[in-house]
């Protein structure tokens, strides 16, 4: 019977451990599946549980599905394990913040690939052609009027030769 039972842990912490991967990658909908059978494995009230079920919540919400992730995290509020409630806490916070509206020149809109054939992708490239290139003149010199140039001294120049030769002389004196 304990057997069972650590085999099912060490699935679980499998589970768990996929489960991250692939939410790392930007694979929620993975995440989720392995998440949620991990979740399943483990004790909820348990460390580990509290930290799969943490990994859930985001991964909901990364793949769109807020409600879900808002009512798990208020189960979560309630967990044992002290960290995890406070994690729980301020994630429920974050889920539950006004989304603010972003102007559209502030976002880029990637065009989908995934639609174009393969075929279609090689035509494109073959009908624009790489431009030959331009071999570019060298910028044109700008001439200085050196009557213009400040060539006063502004004693910086023996101000740092008198300390570097202070500071040489101090290093003479202590090596002997």
């Amino acid at each position: 019977m304990q057997d069972v039972s650590e085999q099912s842990l060490e699935i679980a912490r499998k589970r768990y451990q996929a489960g991250r991967i692939a939410f790392e990658n930007g694979q929620y909908r993975e995440a989720i599946d392995n998440l949620e059978k991990a979740s399943a494995l483990l004790a909820r009230n348990s460390r580990l549980g509290g930290e799969a079920q943490l990994w859930l919540v985001t991964a909901y919400e990364a793949a769109g599905r807020n409600e879900e992730a808002i009512a798990l995290c208020k189960q979560l509020q309630r967990h044992p394990h002290s960290e995890t409630n406070k994690q729980a806490r301020r994630l429920l916070y974050i889920l539950q913040a006004p989304k603010l509206k972003r102007p559209s020149e502030w976002m880029t809109e990637i065009p989908d690939l995934g639609a174009l054939s393969d075929n279609e992708s090689k035509m494109r490239v073959a009908a624009n052609p790489a431009k030959p290139s331009v071999k570019k003149k060298p910028a044109e010199q700008e001439f200085v009027d050196l009557s213009q140039v400040n060539t006063k001294d502004n004693r910086f120049i023996w101000v740092a030769i008198a300390a570097i030769g202070l500071i040489l002389s101090y290093l003479t004196w202590l090596a002997f």
